[in-house]
């Protein structure tokens, strides 16, 4: 059975007018899915609506919290020595939110507990991977 970790915590989304708005996120990890991390928006916060979770390597959290990091739609980088920017890139323009940095580092060692670094297993996940990439289903798979 999969373990799941979910802490819940306050964020800032910082507005292009310099305004702060306060919203809550989960953060959320699970063994099924070793290599991720998960932050789910409050549906208000969307554009559609919807509840919105971005997904990302548990790695680049990791990083981030130390040094800028990012190559594409999610960007890291500390604020402050207290403070963590998370920035999520869309074709519709960019989020910036703003964690306190204890939080996100209590939740990355959280999930360590769970699944050590470098201790992921990676051949469920390629091979759901590859089965996307080539669009085979389970079913596919098993034959």
């Amino acid at each position: 059975m999969p373990i799941t970790l979910e802490q819940t915590t306050g964020a800032r989304l910082l507005t292009p007018d310099d305004d702060e708005l306060a919203l809550t996120v989960t953060l959320r990890y699970t063994c099924a899915d070793p290599l991720a991390v998960h932050f789910v928006f409050p549906p208000w916060i969307s554009l559609d609506g919807e509840e919105v979770t971005w997904t990302f390597a548990r790695s680049l959290l990791e990083e981030g919290l130390d040094a800028p990091a990012g190559l594409g739609t999610v960007h890291i980088r500390p604020a402050d020595p207290s403070h963590t920017f998370v920035e999520f890139r869309t074709e519709a323009g960019i989020a910036v939110v703003l964690f306190r940095t204890p939080v996100l580092r209590r939740f990355l060692l959280r999930s360590y507990e769970i699944t050590e670094p470098g201790g992921e297993p990676l051949e469920p996940a390629l091979d759901r991977d590859l089965a996307a990439m080539f669009g085979m289903s389970d079913t596919d798979r098993a034959a």
